[in-house]
């Protein structure tokens, strides 16, 4: 299925894109926290036992907070719409 401009979007349609924007919000803050004390986790236990080859598997947990930071600031766009049409 094709996904439409934002803009030609009625604003029944902008509302429930507005939920599961809210929705996705709360899942990728919950999915960057987890990461981030993956990698604080990892740090932390790679100085204590002077191991330092453990800091190389944690750049993907960097990667992925990374992908999901970039695609929360795609969803920018839907946030402008909704204040334009004063649908908040």
């Amino acid at each position: 299925m094709e996904k439409k401009n934002i803009s030609e979007l009625t604003n029944e349609q902008l509302l429930i894109e507005k939920g599961k924007l809210k929705k996705s919000k709360i899942i990728s803050a919950l999915t960057i926290g987890f990461l981030a004390s993956i990698v604080v986790i990892g740090f932390v236990s790679s100085i204590i036992s002077k191991n330092f080859a453990v800091i190389i598997p944690l750049v993907f947990p960097i990667y992925f907070i990374y992908k999901l930071i970039i695609n929360s600031k795609k969803n920018n766009e839907l946030e402008i719409i909704l204040k334009e049409r004063n649908l908040n």
